[in-house]
């Protein structure tokens, strides 16, 4: 289409972006598709009436964000998107986001990166700053919590390098060495490492369909006295299982009475259209609320907002902020604040809550309903093996199409049940994910426990 014009809003800004923003438009509208020739940039430049320096800023920044490539002697085309074969290794291990694929929303990603460049300059890149965020990016971390925890003071929220960070900062204000910390007997490996670093004794409470018991929580705390509670209460990594409000408010009666702190690891609490109310919301004075911002918008923003029960606390985390990791990263706490500030990151939640929603269309419709237990928000699932299979054996037969996947070992607290969870957002795309979901589902059906037998 080398007779391409853009409709540019000139008033909205630097003239080259507009002309990216257009491009990016038509693509995602379809009104421009790969392999098309967009005009030379001289001819572009006569045809809008502007200098041919911004035509050719804006190709250069076009290409640099992956929408346009340039071939040397033919011209500027509408780049055709590489896609890994689906021969290849398919990972279905990391939990990750998925990607959006919407040039648009990309383009406005990179234009939120360049344009911390042009308002706040060299600076941003040459300076140390307070260790829990600035007053700026607390802000703006009480902003993207209101949904969960409406009316949050800023002055109780903390930026941290990553959920883990927080998670480590938290764990080491609330127990030490020999004490014991309560959790889902499925949990979250990245706190069980981290609490058996710290040498504090990790013990699984029962549960069933709706998730962690308050029956057993209260049998639990007043046999093992523990210092806290952590749980992963919303789209629960890794059985998608979701703590109701009666169950939330069971439990907080239940840490109440036994005085023990809750570590609400909410990562995935974003996720929902309408979020479930927080254990922070529910128990303010006792809640550490751990919101990252991996598995909702970016894992490469490294950013999470920690909200704990008054300032004086968040004074003494700040300073193991600092201990253990000087600061979080100035960069990408600005661009955490310029992206909930402006939109991009509702816009970009949105994105990956429709694409979650696809890939959760395609997994439900191939595996088996018994076995298949999962969540339209979440993109991660669990699956429940037929009975004869192992883990182990199942796993082995995997290897074979290259799917990766994460047995239940690594969630356990004590005895793995025959399941392994599936991560939807590593693959590249809908065709890779349908391909690895059809071969998962073949080799469900194709080889029964009961040719597992070996004679």
């Amino acid at each position: 289409m080398s007779g391409w014009k853009p409709v540019v809003d000139r008033g909205a800004g630097p003239l080259f972006r507009g002309i990216v923003d257009a491009l990016a438009a038509d693509i995602a509208a379809g009104r421009l598709v790969p392999g098309d020739r967009l005009p030379p940039q001289r001819a572009l430049a006569e045809s809008l009436e502007i200098d041919f320096t911004t035509v050719t800023r804006a190709y250069a920044e076009a290409q640099r964000q992956g929408l346009v490539e340039a071939q040397v002697g033919r011209g500027t085309f509408v780049r055709r998107p590489h896609k890994r074969p689906p021969s290849g290794r398919i990972d279905l291990a990391m939990n990750m986001p998925p990607r959006p694929a919407d040039p648009r929303l990309a383009a406005r990603l990179w234009q939120g990166i360049a344009g911390l460049g042009e308002t706040q300059g060299l600076d941003l890149l040459m300076r140390y700053q307070a260790p829990g965020g600035t007053a700026e990016d607390r802000a703006a971390g009480a902003a993207f919590l209101a949904a969960r925890m409406p009316g949050t003071d800023p002055g109780r929220v903390l930026v941290t390098p990553g959920a883990q960070g927080a998670l480590a900062v938290v764990t080491m204000h609330l127990a030490t060495r020999g004490d014991v910390i309560l959790a889902d007997r499925l949990t979250y490996p990245g706190f069980r490492a981290l609490a058996g670093r710290l040498g504090i004794s990790l013990v699984g409470v029962p549960a069933d369909e709706g998730g962690m018991m308050p029956d057993a929580l209260e049998d639990w705390a007043a046999r093992h006295g523990p210092r806290a509670l952590y749980l992963n209460p919303t789209l629960n990594n890794p059985t998608t299982i979701t703590l109701s409000p009666e169950r939330r408010q069971a439990i907080v009666a239940v840490a109440r009475r036994h005085d023990f702190a809750i570590i609400e690891d909410d990562a995935y609490g974003a996720l929902p259209a309408k979020p479930p109310v927080s254990f922070a919301a529910l128990a303010p004075e006792r809640t550490y609320h751990v919101a990252g911002l991996a598995k909702c918008l970016s894992p490469a923003l490294r950013i999470a907002y920690l909200a704990v029960p008054d300032e004086a606390i968040a004074e003494r985390l700040a300073g193991s902020i600092r201990a253990l990791a000087t600061m979080v990263s100035p960069l990408t706490a600005a661009l955490a604040t310029r992206w909930i500030g402006d939109g991009t990151a509702a816009a970009l939640l949105a994105a990956i809550r429709s694409e979650t929603a696809a890939l959760q269309a395609i997994a439900a419709a191939q595996l088996p309903p018994d076995l298949f237990q999962s969540d339209p928000a979440a993109f991660h699932a669990w699956l429940k093996l037929p009975p004869g299979w192992t883990r182990a054996a199942f796993l082995d037969r995997l290897d074979a199409p290259g799917l990766g996947l994460v047995a239940s070992d690594a969630f356990a607290l004590d005895a793995a049940p025959e399941a392994i969870r599936i991560g939807f957002g590593a693959t590249p795309d809908r065709e890779n994910f349908k391909a690895a979901i059809l071969q998962l589902s073949a080799l469900i059906s194709r080889f029964p426990g009961e040719e597992m037998l070996v004679i």
